[in-house]
């Protein structure tokens, strides 16, 4: 379980990230939010839902701390999560938050 300070501080740092990633224009279109689940933390885009005031989510990826480090995850289609092995773990994760922005390969963002 992410202590206090830690959560607050990624809390800071992607609040800080989707106020700068989504201009305020499309939001009414697109918003990304993220969420906790013990040691991970999951980036969500969400999206209207057609002829529906619900919102569908899709998970974009998967930051897990393990061994005192940030792994990213991507997910298939089928839900499930992969370790994404050309992102080498880090302590830093704002650091592995710019790598899944910049997104070399496509596997985030489409």
């Amino acid at each position: 379980m992410l202590d206090a300070f830690t959560k607050k501080r990624i809390e800071k740092l992607l609040s800080d990230y989707i106020d700068q990633k989504v201009p305020k224009s499309v939001r009414n279109q697109v918003r990304l939010n993220f969420k906790f689940r013990g040691n991970n933390v999951t980036l969500v885009e969400e999206r209207p839902a057609f002829k529906s005031d619900q919102w569908v989510e899709l998970d974009i990826a998967q930051f897990r701390l393990e061994e005192s480090k940030w792994k990213v995850y991507w997910r298939d289609s089928k839900d499930k999560w992969h370790f994404v092995e050309d992102i080498i773990p880090d302590e830093d994760f704002e650091k592995q938050l710019k790598t899944v922005d910049k997104d070399n390969r496509g596997m985030f963002w489409g």
